[in-house]
C-alpha cells in the first residue's frame, strides 16, 4: 500500500501564510506499512521516541534527522507534525526497534539543478525484514517542495498539482536514475588522461626507428653514418614547430593542435615504409615531417592544460601526462621486437601509427580547448577549475618583447637546456654505457633499457603529488617549484658523481636509476612552471624553452661522442654535473610561481 510524504517549506506554498517562516511535515501510515520517518530542513532530531511523548527539536546549520522508535500499541496512522518546532507521535503499536537516518542538507548554491541524486546510503536496520528501509542522503540547493520516493513503502507523488509548485522547484528523484561512474568522472581529468595517451603514443611512435632500424640497414645496406642521419632527420622538423605550436595553440586551442599533431604523426608513422622502399631523400622528409607533427605536441599541451587545470592539481596533471612519454618508450621498446620477429619491421610503423585514428576519434568527442567551450561541464566544476576568475580571449599576438624580457623566462630557457643536456645524453649513450663499461648483453638484458622510463614514469608522479599536497598546505608556489627543480637538479647530479666511483654492474645500474627518478622531479619544477608565469601564453613558453631543451640534446649527444674519444666517461659525467649545478643556481635566483606575464 503507498503512502504519501510531502517535504515543503513556506516559500514553496501557495498560500496565505507563505511570508510566515515555519515547516509542514505530514506522514500517513497503514496497517502495512509500520513505520516511516523523514526530516525537517533546518532541523536535527535524535531521540529516542515512546508512544506520545513530545520532545523539542534543535537546530543545526546541517540539518539532519535521525530517530530511533520503539513503539507498542495499535497502529492508528500516526501524522506528525512540526510547525511549533515540536516532534509528536500519536499512539501506535509497533513491537520492534528501528533504526534510521536521513540528512538533508540546505544551501542557496544556484549552480545545482534539475533532478538531485541521493550522495549517499545509509540501511536501517529492524528485527523484521520486511520493515528494513533504506533512505537516501539528499543535498537541497534550495528550499522548494520535493517529490519523494521511497521503494520499500511506495511512496510516490506529491500533492501539488502542476500548477501549484513554485517556478524554481526542484525535484528529488528516483534513486534507481544515478548516473554511471564514467558520466561522473571530472572533465578535467578526461582531458588529462587523453594527453596522457597521445604522449603515450607520441614515444611509441619515435622510438620504433631505434629498434627497426637495425633490420632496415641490413635490407637497405645502410652505413652507420646513414643511420645516423635518418635518426637525426626527426629532430629537423621538431625543433621548427616548437615555437610555432605554442603559437598556433595559444591563438586556435589546444585541442585543434594536439589533433593535428597526432594525425600528422600517425600518418607519417605509417607511411614510412613506403617512404624507405621508395628511396633515402624520402624516408628523411617523412622522418623530419613526423618531427613536425610530435613538436606541436608539447606546447598544445600545455596551453589546454592551463586553460583545464587549477594550479592545486597542476603538478600532479603535467606528471601524469609526462609519464605517458616514459611509459610510450617502455611500450615502443618491448613490442616493437615482438611484432618485427613475427610480421617483419614494416608491422612497427603500422600498427603504431594506427592506434593514432582510435585517439583522435575519442579526442574529437571528449576534448574541448577550454572549460567555457565544453557544454557538458557541470558550472560546480568550471566554478573549481577557474577558481573564480574569468577565461581571457584567445591570443591574437604574442608580446614578444615582454616575455623576453623576464627574468624567469630566461630562467625557464636555460635551466631547460640545462636538464636536458643530462637527460639526453644518459637516455641517448646508456645502452653504450652498458655495454661497453658495464659488459652487460643487451639482447639477455632488456629490462636495463626500460628500467630508466620505469623509474622516471614512477617518481614523475610521486614529485607530482608532492608538489600539489605542499601548494595545498599553503607553501607558496615559489618555494614549491624550487624544491621540486633542485631535486631535479642536484638529485642526477649526486648519482653521476657517485656512478664515476662505484665498482659493481649492480650498483651502477642502482646509480643509473636514482639519477633518472631524481631527474623526473622536474616535471613538477620548470615544466609546471610556464603555466605559473604566463597561462595565457602557456604554449608560446614551453615552445621557447623546449626548444632550447632540443638543442641542448643535439649538442650534448654529439658533444659526448667527441669526448669519449679523447677521454673516458668520467669526463662525460662531470660535464653533466657542471650544467646541473649551473642550472640549480639559475632556477633558485630568478624563477618564480608568480604570474608575471598577463
Amino acid at each position: 500500500m503507498a503512502m504519501g510524504a510531502v517535504l515543503s517549506s513556506s516559500r514553496s506554498l501557495a498560500s496565505p501564510l507563505s511570508s510566515v517562516k515555519k515547516h509542514e511535515l505530514k506522514y500517513s501510515t497503514s496497517t502495512r506499512n509500520k513505520f516511516v520517518c523523514s526530516s525537517v530542513p533546518g532541523q536535527r532530531f535524535h531521540r529516542h521516541i515512546t508512544g506520545g511523548t513530545l520532545f523539542p527539536s534543535q537546530r543545526h546549520s546541517r540539518s539532519t534527522a535521525t530517530a530511533r522508535h520503539q513503539i507498542s500499541g495499535p497502529v492508528q496512522n500516526p501524522v506528525l507534525e512540526s510547525s511549533t518546532d515540536l516532534l509528536k507521535i500519536s499512539s501506535a503499536s509497533i513491537k520492534r526497534r528501528v533504526l534510521s537516518r536521513i540528512e538533508c542538507f540546505s544551501t542557496s548554491d544556484p549552480v545545482i539543478g534539475g533532478w538531485l541524486k541521493p550522495r549517499r546510503w545509509q540501511n536501517s536496520t529492524a528485527t523484521t525484514s520486511e520493515n528494513a528501509c533504506v533512505h537516501p542522503e539528499y543535498r537541497l540547493p534550495i528550499r522548494r517542495h520535493a517529490d519523494c520516493k521511497a521503494k520499500q513503502y511506495g511512496i510516490t507523488g506529491s500533492p501539488f498539482g502542476p500548477s501549484e509548485g513554485h517556478a524554481n522547484t526542484i525535484r528529488v528523484g528516483d534513486t534507481d536514475n544515478i548516473s554511471p561512474w564514467w558520466q561522473q568522472f571530472p572533465r578535467r581529468w578526461t582531458i588529462v588522461l587523453l594527453c596522457f595517451f597521445a604522449f603515450l603514443l607520441c614515444n611509441m611512435d619515435r622510438v620504433n626507428m631505434s629498434i627497426a632500424i637495425l633490420p632496415m640497414a641490413s635490407e637497405f645496406s645502410w652505413s652507420p653514418a646513414t643511420v645516423g642521419l635518418i635518426q637525426s632527420s626527426f629532430f629537423w622538423g621538431y625543433l621548427l614547430t616548437q615555437i610555432l605550436g605554442g603559437i598556433w595553440a595559444d591563438r586556435f586551442g589546444g585541442k585543434v593542435v594536439l589533433g593535428f599533431g597526432v594525425v600528422w604523426w600517425s600518418i607519417a608513422t605509417v607511411l614510412t615504409p613506403f617512404a624507405a622502399k621508395i628511396g633515402l631523400p624520402c624516408l628523411l622528409v617523412t622522418r623530419a615531417f613526423m618531427g613536425i607533427g610530435e613538436g606541436v605536441a608539447m606546447p598544445a599541451m600545455n596551453n589546454i592544460l592551463s586553460k583545464w587545470i587549477p594550479v592545486s592539481e597542476r603538478s600532479r596533471s603535467l606528471a601524469l601526462v609526462y609519464s605517458g612519454m616514459y611509459l610510450g618508450s617502455v611500450t615502443g621498446l618491448a613490442f616493437s621486437p615482438l611484432l618485427i620477429s613475427r610480421f617483419g619491421w614494416p608491422s612497427v610503423f603500422y600498427a603504431f601509427g594506427s592506434l593514432g585514428s582510435i585517439w583522435f576519434a575519442l579526442w574529437q568527442i571528449k576534448a574541448h580547448s577550454s572549460p567555457d567551450d565544453d557544454p557538458d561541464l557541470s558550472k560546480a566544476e568550471k566554478r573549481h577549475i577557474l577558481g573564480g576568475n574569468a577565461l581571457k580571449e584567445p591570443v591574437t599576438s604574442i608580446p614578444w618583447r615582454l616575455i623576453l624580457s623576464k627574468a624567469p623566462v630566461w630562467a625557464l630557457i636555460i635551466s631547460h637546456f640545462c636538464h636536458n643536456w643530462g637527460t639526453f645524453i644518459l637516455l641517448t649513450w646508456m645502452p653504450t654505457y652498458y655495454n661497453q663499461v658495464l659488459k652487460f648483453n643487451l639482447t639477455k638484458s632488456g629490462l636495463l633499457c626500460v628500467l630508466p622510463w620505469l623509474t622516471m614514469a614512477v617518481f614523475a608522479n610521486l614529485g607530482g603529488w608532492i608538489a600539489d599536497t605542499l601548494v595545498q598546505r599553503g607553501i607558496s608556489i615559489t618555494n614549491v617549484r624550487k624544491i621540486m627543480q633542485s631535486i631535479g637538479f642536484l638529485g642526477p647530479a649526486l648519482f653521476l658523481t657517485l656512478l664515476s666511483k662505484v665498482q659493481t654492474p649492480a650498483m651502477a645500474v642502482l646509480c643509473m636509476a636514482c639519477s633518472q627518478g631524481s631527474d623526473a622531479f622536474s616535471q613538477s619544477g620548470l615544466y609546471s612552471n610556464h603555466q605559473d608565469i604566463g597561462p595565457r601564453y602557456a604554449g608560446v613558453l614551453l615552445g621557447l624553452s623546449n626548444t632550447a631543451g632540443v638543442l641542448a640534446g643535439v649538442f650534448g649527444t654529439a658533444a659526448t661522442g667527441y669526448i669519449l674519444q679523447k677521454g673516458s666517461w668520467d669526463s662525460v659525467f662531470k660535464v653533466s654535473v657542471a650544467l646541473y649545478i649551473v642550472g640549480t643556481v639559475v632556477w633558485n635566483v630568478f624563477s618564480t610561481g608568480e604570474k608575471v606575464i598577463e
